[in-house]
């Protein structure tokens, strides 16, 4: 969810640059030393391709809702209410959108949104407040300095701070269900919104909630390999561990894909904005449990369960290699060793390319407008198996705009 990109990628240089972005058979090497997989040329393909989807999905989506998914064999578009955890990203593609194309329609299309999303910014029933409403309203607060937008951003973060108990050093996830205290890996994603929020008030508070969420989310959540439950439940009075289970993966001691790529970016996010190295070898050792999973696939686009059985059969899942690429192009830009960092450079260029071939992007004016195929949101639910999901899309664009701004520009 990376927001602003102010800071300078002086780690890449130009001999760096060509050898990262680019893994030519050893004939061509010499030819393509010069270039990289993906042009700028490349990247206007797509964003021209994603604002023709974006504009068909705006057509189908009434005033009072955000879209969330299309089901294909039902010819069935399905939104959501605001409160839906997933409600700010289709207004967060469209200002990336905007800022990547200068189309105004996606800026306009992007406001609208943010009329009837605000209201969300008092609710204190959820800890998602960082997806609905950073990666909406800080991308137009980013964009358009509009400080009504910062003040729906402060009174939101607020509301998500409620959700922080000092008994337990954590944010609580989810108020439903016979859980105590659970904590989802997926709440590694809302800490940057409270970083934000703790620069723009000069408040501490919201800063030392993440660092006390973090540090017990290392302590709890992760395996010895590096691989992480995806819930630790917790006793509300005594902080202490009660169980380790799954709810969207294969099993709870399997790799949930998705969750691997929440707490990959949540940690270099951690990283980011206090510079400890203990974040940075966190998300460093996650990025080599993704990366040298035996079960990862050539093209980079993970099985939706790293357990899973790798077949063709077996549903891959598109939103969580976004958030990888997206996540990996950050990550280089951090690490020391300079051979982890094309690495990373090289396996979200591979993503990228994949998620932009035929396979996994749709086509024009079909999959209900959404821009990715392939996606799941709980196949243990059997709920949105297989499909189009509107935060696939917001971190592929993402990581096209990462990529157009820190190596191309």
């Amino acid at each position: 969810m990376k927001l602003t990109y102010t800071f300078t990628f002086s780690l890449l240089a130009a001999g760096f640059l060509a050898s990262a972005c680019s893994q030519p058979k050893q004939k061509e090497k010499e030819e393509a030393s010069n270039e990289t997989p993906i042009t700028q040329e490349f990247i206007e393909e797509n964003v021209a391709f994603s604002v023709k989807q974006y504009q068909h999905l705006s057509s189908l989506v009434p005033e009072d809702k955000l879209p969330r998914t299309y089901l294909k064999d039902e010819d069935k578009f399905v939104t959501s209410g605001t409160s839906w955890w997933t409600s700010g990203f289709y207004p967060g593609t469209l200002l990336y959108l905007f800022e990547m194309s200068g189309d105004s329609t996606m800026l306009e299309l992007a406001e609208q949104k943010l009329e009837i999303l605000e209201k969300e910014k008092d609710n204190t029933g959820t800890h998602d407040l960082g997806f609905m409403l950073f990666c909406s309203f800080g991308n137009a607060y980013r964009i358009t300095g509009n400080e009504h937008y910062k003040e729906v951003m402060l009174q939101g973060a607020e509301s998500l701070a409620t959700r922080f108990h000092p008994e337990t050093g954590l944010i609580k996830s989810w108020d439903h269900g016979s859980w105590k205290y659970p904590v989802i890996i997926d709440n590694m994603m809302n800490l940057e919104f409270l970083f934000w929020a703790s620069e723009a008030s000069g408040d501490d508070k919201y800063r030392n909630i993440n660092i006390s969420h973090a540090d017990s989310t290392i302590k709890h959540h992760f395996r010895d390999d590096y691989s992480s439950y995806h819930v630790v439940d917790y006793d509300p009075t005594s902080g202490k561990v009660v169980e380790k289970k799954t709810h969207q993966g294969k099993a709870d001691d399997s790799a949930w894909a998705r969750g691997q790529s929440w707490g990959l970016y949540g940690y270099i996010v951690m990283y980011r904005d206090t510079k400890n190295q203990a974040y940075l070898d966190q998300a460093e050792n996650i990025a080599a449990f993704i990366l040298d999973h035996p079960n990862m696939p050539e093209d980079m686009v993970p099985y939706w369960d790293y357990d899973a059985p790798a077949t063709d059969s077996t549903y891959r899942d598109a939103s969580a290699a976004a958030l990888n690429a997206s996540a990996f192009l950050e990550l280089s830009k951090y690490t020391k060793d300079k051979a982890k960092a094309e690495e990373y450079v090289t396996a979200a260029e591979k993503t990228i390319i994949s998620l932009s071939s035929d396979k996994y992007r749709a086509k024009l004016g079909q999959n209900g407008g959404f821009i990715l195929l392939h996606s799941v949101g709980s196949l243990p639910h059997d709920s949105e198996v297989d499909v189009p999901l509107t935060y696939a899309d917001y971190y592929y664009i993402e990581a096209l705009k990462r990529y157009q701004d820190w190596f191309l520009n």
